[in-house]
């Protein structure tokens, strides 16, 4: 059975939905990510880069970028059968964070894309989640050039919590993304047990 259609004589299954932030800096990946691993046309809400907007866009490091998300990207994929993840890319330049609580309203988890070249520019989405208390999860974008570093190490230049998990993923390969969902699924369900028992303990 996929999305109402049932096998011969069965009722259709509604598959359970989850909702997933992707977040981070400017040009670290997100829209990439969400079009790598969807499997619907992802919806796009980017811009091109003006001349007004180059004294409040830093561009050190993504000379190259032309255009960026104003409001959200939005992607679908079904990680099995019955279980489908809805993903929203959140915008990364500070004029835009207004949208983040809107986006962030009921989402199980996130994603935190990090670039090692430009690491300081996730502070902000780590602070986010972690003040609302969302799980995350963050994936260190291996971009070609850039230095690689241990997880640990990016671990404490951050400052995570022992809990967070870092892992390495490339935002253009489906595989890679797909198992950094699969991550972020789990760790939210890891993090909502342990809340669940420090309750009742």
């Amino acid at each position: 059975m996929i999305f109402g259609r049932s096998e011969r004589g069965k009722p259709p299954v509604e598959p359970v939905t989850l909702k997933i932030l992707v977040a981070g800096g400017f040009g670290v990946g997100k829209t990439t990510l969400v079009g790598a691993v969807s499997e619907i046309r992802p919806l796009r809400t980017e811009e091109y880069l003006t001349e007004a907007g180059r004294p409040v866009d830093d561009l050190t490091g993504v000379e190259r970028k032309h255009t960026t998300t104003v409001a959200m990207d939005f992607g679908r994929i079904t990680l099995r059968e019955g279980l489908v993840l809805y993903l929203f890319g959140t915008p990364g330049q500070e004029r835009f964070w207004f949208m983040w609580d809107e986006l962030s309203e009921g989402a199980l988890g996130a994603v935190v894309l990090a670039d090692t070249r430009r690491l300081e520019d996730c502070f902000a989405a780590v602070d986010y989640f972690e003040r609302r208390s969302i799980p995350f999860l963050v994936g260190v974008n291996c971009f070609e050039g850039a230095p690689r570093y241990p997880v640990e190490e990016v671990r404490r230049a951050l400052d995570l919590d022992d809990g967070v998990p870092v892992v390495p993923c490339d935002a253009r390969d489906r595989g890679s993304v797909k198992d950094i969902l699969v991550g972020v699924v789990q760790h939210a369900m890891e993090y909502a047990g342990d809340r669940r028992r420090a309750v009742t303990t």
